[in-house]
């Protein structure tokens, strides 16, 4: 029996087991994707203390921190939880373990345009976080896919860096509050296109362009950046029918990162908290180890 199992090992859930391994605690950390999001980004250049670092190179740095406190990762995928009595059984791919209380930290995947050449010029062109990645635009011409509050958000982040900014839209009309709609659409240097399909990214070894139909039109738009910002999917399948979740299938939290079952708490982009970045998943991680810690001793 674990005092605590951990499921998802981004920055929520590796600080999490940071803070449980110097409290010497007995637990699991479970997670088939070692960094999570993180691993995304271009450079992280706002994490205090270790400026201009790439997403792959700071997972790294995360994944010795965790091995100089020994702490074991289990490469396995979470299949379900069950409540037993007032503990908990978590069930993987590859069997079971017992444990008293869970953090969820499984956070968001970016849903993806599914085009070719997303994958090949990932890291080289093509992004997922605006709010990372914008200022190793400086000067360029980007595509930004999504007319939502995502691709809008989006656009004032890059206006401080891009030389020119394509807005792209499948649907007829942007879909974003009107309000931001009409903001965007005050920036000289954006351009929006609706009724708009993205058919391609195109480049040799970083991204020069994508092809694009429109009126059934098709077309290349020369581009040094693309950004995909058509939503992101949280991890929380696996929980629909145990914790709370709201209109976004984001798991509802308290104020203490516990969910409505008493012993299941929460952490990062998984979570309802309303800012998705590196620093704040990692605090949010933190907070819900010593909100376990707390319960554990109230338990005793």
């Amino acid at each position: 029996m674990y005092d605590l199992i951990i499921i998802g090992a981004g920055p929520a859930g590796i600080t999490a087991a940071i803070y449980a391994a110097r409290k010497k605690m007995n637990f699991l950390l479970v997670s088939k994707d070692f960094g999570g999001q993180a691993g995304w980004s271009f450079c992280v250049d706002n994490y205090p203390g270790i400026p201009n670092l790439s997403g792959i190179d700071l997972v790294k740095k995360f994944r010795k921190h965790l091995k100089d406190y020994d702490v074991k990762i289990l490469d396995e995928e979470i299949r379900g939880i069950k409540i037993i009595e007032n503990e908990f059984e978590i069930v993987t791919n590859n069997g079971s373990y017992d444990t008293k209380t869970i953090i969820v930290a499984t956070g968001k995947n970016p849903r993806r345009l599914n085009v070719p050449g997303e994958e090949k010029f990932f890291g080289s062109g093509v992004a997922y976080c605006a709010v990372c990645d914008s200022p190793y635009f400086k000067d360029k011409d980007v595509a930004i896919i999504g007319g939502g509050n995502s691709g809008l958000d989006a656009v004032f982040h890059l206006e401080k860096y891009a030389n020119k900014i394509y807005l792209i839209e499948l649907a007829q009309k942007l879909s974003g509050d009107p309000i931001l709609v009409d903001s965007v659409k005050k920036i000289d240097k954006v351009k929006i296109f609706t009724g708009t399909k993205v058919l391609e990214i195109i480049g040799d070894k970083s991204v020069s362009g994508i092809k694009i139909e429109q009126n059934r039109e098709q077309k290349i738009m020369n581009v040094q950046g693309v950004f995909v910002e058509i939503g992101q999917i949280p991890n929380t399948k696996f929980v629909e029918d145990l914790v709370k979740l709201n209109e976004h299938e984001e798991i509802v939290i308290d104020k203490n990162n516990m969910t409505n079952v008493p012993g299941i708490f929460a952490a990062g982009d998984a979570t309802e908290i309303k800012d998705k970045q590196i620093i704040i998943a990692s605090g949010e991680g933190a907070k819900a180890l010593l909100s376990v810690w707390n319960y554990l001793q109230r338990m005793r």
